[in-house]
């Protein structure tokens, strides 16, 4: 029989000793610090090859930012519903079956969170050589793993204090390099309007592959959904955070975009990986790699905090929900939970030292994106088969706002398909054995905060 949604362990508090301690402002800065990787600073050079132009790529990035902004909407109505750390686990297992959950939860417990935490840690440790350049890439990516995870140790307070104050920081460099960009920068014959030229590239096969590679730039915009359990009144900071955060950085990505065209001439930044560095050389001169370095590098750790904090509440919630799982559930006296923190460590580190993150990014996109692609479905299911459920928040634009984030999920998901066949078949293997293991732990007692609503 299914639990009652308004009695069951999912729309409970916090567990005793945590306490809700993440204010909205923490929240929105684990949504901005999760998206602001390196992916904004290294992929407009492959961009500009095929979109030489000006309008056509900040609209490209426009695009991307209202597609996340359609994601956040559902989901936030589905955190109000069911405010419980965890994510996809929580609201697939919810909106479909405890199965369906416990497989996004798998990936993303496993090497979901790891893997990324690892790649940001190595792309720390590259811009790194632009001011220790005698220090070791993988001594100082696992050093920076290492430190942040003994932060989250600490308890929720020390995190959140450490995760606000990287945040304004990233934030703080980003627009002063804005800043520098503009009026400092000799400017380059760019044009932002629009005009027929830019129309005809924007109904272009090249701005749709484009926009593929613009929407893993603004994953992240979900982060909060994974400690929602830790929230002041969930239900109506938790859509404030992941829509305050998402406009955040559209406002970045389209300022960064534009202040690298502005800067430097797009001939010299087609094709190039590293179009931050050569912005800042014309900004800056012959410092210009360090400085762009430097800012980098504190925004990867907040980045990487981020990861290191929201991942581990993943398998924390499968800790409570499934008996041979318990131990990850366990908290430190500070609220911590130390044994799910010190896995998601250890799994990074071994990534770090296989160099097999990036294979393993490459497996678990398409994973990632069908979870998603699910989740949203999910408020369109439960709208029709559960309307009496409470709803505190609403998903604003509905149903036009889930379909729009559907249909370019969906054409994500096509292309990985028909363009890394492979690596999605291999993505789709890694959820199978979250079932197959499913099958086994749930020969246990189910645990009634995973059953589904009705």
């Amino acid at each position: 029989m299914a639990a009652s949604p308004m009695g069951s362990a999912a729309l409970r508090g916090p567990l005793p000793g945590t306490g809700s301690t993440v204010s909205v402002l923490t929240a929105t800065a684990i949504v901005v610090a999760d998206m602001v990787g390196v992916g904004v600073f290294t992929s407009l050079g492959f961009q500009v090859k095929d979109i030489p132009s000006g309008f056509s790529i900040l609209l490209l990035w426009a695009v991307g930012g209202i597609v996340a902004l359609c994601g956040v909407f559902s989901y936030g109505e589905l955190g109000a519903m069911f405010p419980r750390s965890s994510g996809e686990y929580n609201f697939l297992g919810r909106a479909y079956h405890p199965a369906f959950g416990f497989l996004a939860g798998w990936v993303s417990a496993t090497v979901g969170f790891a893997a990324p935490v690892a790649l940001a840690a190595m792309a720390f440790g590259e811009y790194g050589r632009a001011i220790l350049p005698d220090a070791p890439p993988l001594a100082l990516a696992v050093g920076v793993v290492w430190l942040v995870s003994i932060v989250q140790l600490t308890g929720v307070r020390h995190s959140s204090t450490f995760q606000l104050l990287a945040t304004i920081l990233k934030v703080v460099l980003i627009v002063a390099f804005l800043v520098a960009g503009f009026a400092i920068a000799t400017p380059q014959p760019v044009s932002f309007a629009p005009s027929s030229a830019a129309l005809g590239q924007v109904l272009s096969a090249p701005f749709a592959i484009s926009l593929v590679f613009v929407m893993y730039s603004f994953s992240g915009w979900n982060a909060a959904t994974y400690i929602i359990g830790e929230m002041r009144f969930p239900e109506r900071n938790l859509p404030r955070a992941m829509l305050s955060g998402t406009l955040i950085v559209l406002v970045l990505y389209l300022a960064l975009n534009a202040v690298f065209l502005h800067s430097a001439p797009i001939d010299k930044l087609a094709g190039q990986l590293d179009v931050a560095r050569i912005s800042g050389s014309y900004i800056f001169g012959e410092v210009g790699g360090r400085v762009v370095g430097a800012m980098i590098c504190v925004g990867l750790i907040s980045s990487i905090s981020a990861m290191m904090w929201i991942g581990p509440r993943v398998m924390m919630t499968m800790g409570e929900d499934i008996p041979a799982l318990q131990l990850f559930a366990r908290r430190s006296t500070s609220g911590a939970p130390a044994y799910a923190i010190l896995f998601q460590l250890t799994v990074a580190s071994l990534l770090l030292f296989t160099r097999s993150f990036e294979a393993v990014l490459d497996f678990i996109q398409f994973a990632l994106l069908f979870c998603s692609f699910f989740t949203v479905a999910g408020v369109i299911k439960l709208r029709i088969t559960h309307p009496e459920l409470p709803r505190p928040y609403r998903a604003w634009g509905y149903p036009v706002t889930p379909a729009v984030f559907l249909l370019v999920t969906g054409f994500m998901m096509y292309y990985l398909l028909t363009q890394r066949p492979l690596q999605s078949a291999l993505g789709t293997l890694i959820m199978i054995s979250g079932l197959l293991i499913y099958a086994i732990f749930r020969k246990r007692p189910d645990h009634p905060a995973t059953e589904t609503p009705g």
